[in-house]
C-alpha cells in the first residue's frame, strides 16, 4: 500500500470539511475526488500532503505516519500540483527546476539538470524548455506543472483540478498524459475533478 489514509476530519473554525475520510491507493492505481467546487477536495489534498493539519485521522506514506515526518520528507513523498496560478516570468525550464529543491544540497548538480530534461522529454516539452511560463497556453502550463511535481520524485502525485480552465482536447490530453506517467513512472495519482463526464473518461 502507497498510500494509506484513515478518519481523516478537518474543521475551519469550528466547522467541518472533512469528516472520516478513509481510501488506499495502489501504486500504478489513479484515482478522482468527485464534486461541485467547495465540497472539501482541495481541503483534502492539501490535508493529505501536510499543508493543513488535520483534527483527527492519519496519513501513511506507504509506512511512514505523514503527520510525524519533516516537510522535506513529505515533499520529497508527495508531489503536489495544485490549481492553476497565474504564470510568472521565469522560463519552463526554471521553473521545473525548482522541484528539485527537496534534493537539492548547496547547488544544482548535473543530475538535477538529467532529471529536468528527462521530466521535459517524458511530457514532450523540450521544445518549450527556453520558454517562458507567461507564453503558454492552459494545457502546456498544466504540463509544467506535472513535470515540476515529477521532477520531485514523488511516490504518489496529489493533482487539484488539473483540467480546470481547458478545453475539451486538452483536458483529454491532460488525462492520457497523466495515465501515461502513472504507468511509467510507477506512482499513484490522486486527482480532483468537478465534471463527472471528465472523470469517466
Amino acid at each position: 500500500m502507497i498510500l494509506s489514509v484513515d478518519g481523516l476530519s478537518f474543521s475551519y473554525r469550528g466547522v467541518p470539511v472533512l469528516e472520516d475520510v478513509t481510501f488506499r491507493l495502489e501504486e500504478g492505481e489513479m484515482a478522482a475526488l468527485l464534486g461541485p467546487n467547495g465540497t472539501g477536495k482541495t481541503t483534502l489534498l492539501r490535508t493529505i500532503n501536510g499543508i493543513l493539519r488535520p483534527r483527527g485521522g492519519s496519513v501513511l506514506m506507504e509506512s511512514k505516519d505523514a503527520l510525524k515526518c519533516s516537510p522535506a520528507e513529505r515533499s520529497r513523498f508527495f508531489g503536489y500540483v495544485p490549481q492553476r496560478g497565474d504564470p510568472v516570468r521565469l522560463t519552463v525550464f526554471d521553473a521545473v527546476l525548482l522541484g528539485r529543491r527537496p534534493h537539492l544540497g548547496w547547488s544544482v548538480e548535473h543530475r538535477d539538470l538529467e532529471k529536468v530534461e528527462s521530466a521535459l522529454a517524458s511530457l514532450s516539452l523540450e521544445r518549450f524548455a527556453l520558454r517562458y511560463l507567461d507564453e503558454l497556453s492552459g494545457g502546456e502550463f498544466q504540463k509544467v506543472l506535472l513535470a515540476r511535481a515529477l521532477v520531485q520524485e514523488p511516490r504518489v502525485l496529489l493533482l487539484d483540478e488539473p483540467t480546470s480552465s481547458l478545453d475539451l482536447r486538452n483536458q483529454l490530453d491532460m488525462l492520457a498524459t497523466l495515465k501515461k506517467v502513472v504507468k511509467g513512472h510507477n506512482v499513484a495519482a490522486l486527482l480532483s475533478l468537478h465534471d463527472l463526464n471528465t472523470a469517466f473518461r
